[in-house]
């Protein structure tokens, strides 16, 4: 089914980027939770950042063009045939189980090779619409395609309610609701468990701020999380409080600020996520005032994650990222 056209373009005008990340397709309750009685004989439709697609059965054959969606897969007990950016996807993402060795490498998620995806047969193709509305009839023309938005606009919920959304989606289609769930009690018993644990370790300041940081020409670059980002959302789920607040919507879930505007938020807790060949505040901020000044520096209450933190993945990256988070507070 062709994606439509009017739509796409309406997309675009909003920078490619606005999605329906919220919204449920038609057999789903309003909760988000799915029907359990789908079986291979009855159709399964899917409602997408687009519309709907219906499928006869379920797919076997899958190929992933975004790492979440590979992500969710793997949680539920599934590999795809072909995946983007695999290389890559092995830097980043830390989760079992693993992405088995047999997966073919279709190209970067940026630019996928639809001839190498064609060569697969794939019974349905899953996607971040935001990459790839130039080639969605392409990608269409070789298999059913969903296209879901991990960044949902203003006013259509955050990213973590998006994450468990479309998982439930994914698992409706491929008839895992049953693992899904099991899957989703896992990743809530981690978040209560870890908020425990912060407990019983007397920590009184629950407030934070979360930053990723990087140069620039030789400039150092400050991204600030803001309350729709994901990670901010585990972190909250977890019992801590993000202390980080500004005026106006960020469909990224941060703001890019100076060193300047620390001052305001001093007091939290102040977790940041560098490369370690790349750290701003060793480098381009050391000696700085503005940076070594801040209370959080001068009482150590400054908390480095690894730099290859992943705060954009699925269930299973949350337990792990938030399992990161507790280390770091309670060591």
């Amino acid at each position: 089914m062709i994606k439509k056209i009017s739509f796409l373009l309406s997309v675009l005008i909003f920078f490619t980027l606005t999605a329906c990340g919220t919204n449920e397709d038609t057999t789903e309750k309003d909760d988000g939770s799915t029907n359990n009685n789908t079986t291979n004989a009855e159709a399964i439709t899917i409602k997408d950042a687009y519309d709907e697609t219906t499928f006869e059965q379920v797919p076997e054959r899958v190929v992933v063009l975004e790492w979440v969606y590979a992500e969710d897969l793997l949680a539920l007990d599934l590999q795809p045939v072909g995946m983007a950016g695999i290389d890559n996807y092995h830097k980043w993402v830390n989760i079992q189980p693993e992405l088995s060795e047999d997966v073919v490498d279709v190209g970067t998620r940026q630019e996928p090779n639809l001839e190498a995806i064609a060569s697969l047969n794939p019974d349905v193709i899953i996607t971040a619409g935001f990459r790839h509305e130039a080639i969605m009839d392409s990608l269409e023309g070789i298999a059913p395609t969903l296209a879901f938005n991990p960044y949902p606009g203003e006013g259509e919920g955050n990213q973590y309610e998006e994450m468990t959304t479309t998982f439930n989606k994914l698992a409706k289609l491929f008839n895992k609701q049953d693992k899904a769930e099991q899957v989703l009690g896992n990743m809530k018993n981690t978040f209560a468990e870890t908020e425990q644990t912060i407990a019983d370790a007397n920590i009184n300041n629950k407030s934070f701020v979360l930053s990723q940081a990087f140069s620039s020409d030789n400039n150092p670059v400050i991204r600030l999380f803001k309350d729709n980002a994901m990670a901010v959302q585990i972190m909250e789920q977890i019992g801590l409080e993000n202390a980080y607040e500004s005026e106006g919507f960020q469909l990224y879930g941060f703001d890019q600020v100076s060193v300047e505007v620390l001052q305001n938020f001093q007091d939290a807790n102040f977790f940041y996520i560098v490369q370690e060949s790349d750290n701003i505040f060793t480098n381009q901020l050391a000696d700085n005032p503005a940076w070594e000044n801040l209370k959080f520096v001068k009482e150590g209450n400054t908390y480095p994650l690894p730099g290859d933190t992943w705060t954009f993945g699925g269930p299973l990256s949350a337990e792990v990222f938030a399992e990161q988070v507790k280390e770091l507070l309670i060591k």
